[in-house]
């Protein structure tokens, strides 16, 4: 089996090619979920993210506040280092677990792995190939300010990411996310086609 991620900066497009392409059949497994599975109550990086950044970062329930927690690490360099340092074994893991799984079903010439800090994580490494959706940044600015962030809180998210340029100068496969709708999906029915006819691995 075919080992693939996607990848692409914050409100790039990534999400909606993952969509396309669980569509065509392929496994798709979110690194987001994942991350945020292991910061619940319970989780095995709970008990370490708060002793990192806090008691602060607790809500009423004593969950882990994603908003607190941002507000934390997307300002601070050094401070986001220190969660990634926590989280991406943990998710790294996981992710290898379940391609296992699927592996062992024997179903599956291609899964994929959607995460956006593919490249920064070293996980390309891993992998068959990494797909890169993208958008110009200003788009990627729209996008997020369209979905109630601020310009500053925006640009903060983007500052914190690889360069969409210097993924794309990595990726294996591209999607150009800045189209209609229309045509993102002809570009990953066409990735489909390629990507259905590889055959696992011996």
């Amino acid at each position: 089996m075919l080992r693939y991620g996607l990848t692409g900066g914050i409100a790039s497009g990534k999400s909606t090619v993952a969509a396309m392409l669980r569509e065509h059949g392929f496994p798709v497994v979110e690194a987001d979920r994942i991350s945020h599975q292991l910061i619940e109550p319970g989780g095995a990086a709970y008990d370490a993210v708060i002793a990192r950044f806090g008691r602060d970062i607790l809500d009423g329930d004593r969950r882990i506040s994603h908003s607190r927690l941002a507000a934390i690490v997307f300002h601070d360099r050094e401070r986001l280092r220190q969660l990634n340092d926590i989280l991406h074994p943990l998710v790294e893991r996981e992710i290898l677990r379940r391609f296992a799984e699927f592996e062992s079903e024997g179903t599956h010439s291609v899964a994929f792995m959607e995460a956006a800090l593919i490249f920064e994580a070293g996980f390309d490494r891993k992998l068959d190939g990494v797909i890169v959706a993208w958008c110009p940044p200003d788009q990627q600015l729209g996008r997020l300010m369209d979905r109630g962030m601020s310009e500053a809180e925006g640009r903060a998210r983007m500052a914190a990411q690889m360069p969409a340029e210097r993924k794309l100068a990595q990726a294996t496969e591209k999607i150009d996310c800045s189209g209609p709708l229309d045509e993102t999906r002809r570009q990953v029915d066409r990735l489909a086609a390629r990507l259905q006819l590889a055959s696992p691995r011996e």
